[in-house]
């Protein structure tokens, strides 16, 4: 490709599902089978930007189901280098609020059977995760969000389960014991694999809802009405926060590693 499509990706979560105006939308075929949907091509400011959403229009593909590698080649086959992911997530702590934005940088990964490697042979590669999100954009991601009427947590872990369901009590009291922060379904193997293509992978997690409801505090379990609801009433924030953020991601990646992740991880 001569000219990249875009160089900054944007992947739409539940109730997310556009960004742009006056976009060119194109069907993007991949070694791994189609994407979520159509890739959305347009700009903010002079910067190029694809758009999907990762569940496709009208929340088609639940979370278990998505073509996760699919999705991440594509973005990386019309020149994207940086890619944002907002996602709807539950909150495993009292002092993390339905509301609140989350910018993590660690996850836990507790999927299953999940296509998760570009590498299944005979290449083999052990990418390294020990800080799979990227530094620079979680720093420019949190600086706009402290701009903004938010309450923004700068750092946080995630913990990724298979879905469809969601969480027994047992199984919410463990991760809150353990320390974890929010709970999504989506989260992993996204990073994962754009690590493996070298992109830098941001995650902006907006909180929902309260899980399985927290110990003792007499809040009641997660509904998916709940969370669609409350996705839909913040996404103006989530909108105005990439839009704010877009422009001011360097054109050079200089400030993190993600551009050489795969340096030392190959086996030969």
């Amino acid at each position: 490709m001569d000219q990249p499509m875009a160089e900054i990706g944007v992947f739409g979560g539940s109730g997310f599902y556009q960004l742009l105006e006056n976009v060119e939308e194109k069907v993007i075929h991949t070694p791994y089978g189609a994407p979520s949907d159509k890739l959305a091509f347009g700009k903010v400011g002079e910067r190029k930007v694809a758009f999907l959403p990762r569940h496709g229009h009208g929340h088609m593909h639940p979370a278990h189901a998505i073509n996760y590698r699919a999705n991440l080649w594509a973005m990386k086959s019309v020149g994207v280098t940086r890619i944002i992911a907002p996602t709807a997530v539950g909150s495993l702590q009292p002092h993390i609020k339905p509301g609140d934005f989350v910018v993590c940088d660690q996850f836990v990964d507790r999927t299953n059977g999940r296509k998760d490697t570009f590498y299944d042979g005979p290449v083999t590669v052990h990418i390294s995760t020990a800080d799979p999100y990227c530094s620079e954009l979680r720093d420019l991601a949190a600086e706009v969000a402290k701009g903004q009427d938010t309450t923004v947590h700068t750092s946080g872990t995630a913990v990724i389960i298979q879905g469809p369901r969601f969480s027994t009590r047992a199984e919410s009291r463990w991760f809150s014991g353990m320390g974890w922060d929010v709970i999504n379904m989506t989260q992993y193997p996204e990073v994962a694999l754009a690590r493996e293509l070298e992109i830098c992978y941001l995650n902006i997690s907006l909180i929902t809802d309260y899980d399985a409801g927290l110990e003792g505090t007499g809040i009641e379990p997660v509904t998916a009405e709940e969370v669609m609801r409350v996705f839909r009433d913040n996404n103006r924030r989530v909108r105005e926060l990439i839009f704010k953020l877009i422009p001011r991601i360097p054109t050079e990646r200089t400030q993190c590693s993600c551009d050489s992740a795969l340096k030392s991880a190959v086996v030969s």
